[in-house]
């Protein structure tokens, strides 16, 4: 028993000492990817979408309402309470750099310093919004109707919704403000509204197929990591979700073993409608213009 104690306090520390960075960004833009390549380095861990950030919103929410705390506030303890999900979540991993990914953490960039008591570092992977929709109409086209006897989440909320099942559907639904889409875009605008410039780091999904030595050098300059020499021929995602069972995608997060762009050509899949509604949408690139231009310009995401 004594012993089994020593080891959970050697876990313990050993998850204290570790140093955190956080992935975040849009979605089918190379962030599985991006962890396989990752996790090449012996030093990292970069694993699946955690729910160390939900969870963290969760235990604050509770406690903000919670009776006995408001009638005994004990506000430090709440706080270590909060911010101990992060290391406790990875207190099995030990490999002294961890990345939780979430696309929360950029409308909770908040959290990093005032929980964890450190200057954010988050990784960003973005793309053009028809390229991102034509993956997730393409892997819904991929999969059967029902894996795993799950219907795909897309078309799952489309029918809870009563709305009918076409591809123009499906993407107005992933673009909009309950959709997984557009919560990562304004989400991702939020947090570069805020002033959190610095502190993002954003990989052009395209950038990260065609020049991967080059895009991972800026990335660890970013991070102020030593170098490390990767190689983008013999991929894999060695975390690899239950996509079937959970999302009823059963390859959303597969990896290929060589680097390479296999997707769609926008115009190939999705309707003129869409494609339209689609330009000016990347305003991350036109960050810099006048706020009334921006949201004039991204009217289709998060409406």
């Amino acid at each position: 028993m004594k012993e089994m104690i020593k080891e959970l306090i050697r876990e313990e520390m050993n998850s204290m000492n570790k140093t955190y960075y956080f992935m975040s960004g849009l979605p089918r833009s190379g962030s599985t990817l991006l962890s396989s390549i990752l996790n090449q380095n012996p030093r990292f861990y970069s694993g699946p979408s955690s729910p160390v950030v939900p969870t963290m919103i969760a235990l604050e929410n509770s406690l903000s309402n919670d009776e006995l705390f408001l009638g005994y506030p004990k506000v430090q303890q709440a706080k270590e309470i909060i911010a101990s999900v992060l290391p406790q979540f990875y207190g099995d991993r030990h490999e002294p750099v961890i990345f939780d990914k979430n696309r929360s953490w950029t409308i909770r960039m908040e959290y990093i310093p005032g929980y964890f008591d450190i200057a954010p570092k988050v990784l960003c992977p973005v793309r053009d919004i028809s390229e991102i929709l034509t993956s997730f109409i393409s892997m819904v086209h991929r999969n059967p109707y029902c894996v795993e006897g799950k219907i795909n989440f897309i078309d799952e909320m489309l029918v809870k919704n009563n709305i009918p099942l076409t591809d123009d559907k499906r993407c107005e639904f992933l673009a909009s403000s309950n959709g997984i889409l557009g919560q990562s875009v304004e989400g991702l605008r939020k947090a570069l509204m805020e002033g959190y410039h610095n502190s993002i780091h954003l990989i052009e999904y395209n950038d990260l197929v065609n020049t991967p030595k080059e895009t991972m050098k800026k990335i660890y300059e970013f991070l102020e990591e030593e170098p490390f020499e990767h190689t983008f021929d013999d991929l894999k995602n060695a975390n690899r979700e239950n996509d079937g069972k959970i999302y009823g995608l059963a390859d959303m997060h597969e990896v290929r073993s060589k680097l390479k762009c296999t997707s769609k050509n926008p115009e190939e899949v999705l309707s003129k409608q869409i494609l339209e509604k689609c330009k000016g949408t990347e305003f991350w690139r036109i960050i810099e213009s006048d706020n009334e231009e921006t949201e004039e310009e991204t009217e289709f995401i998060g409406a």
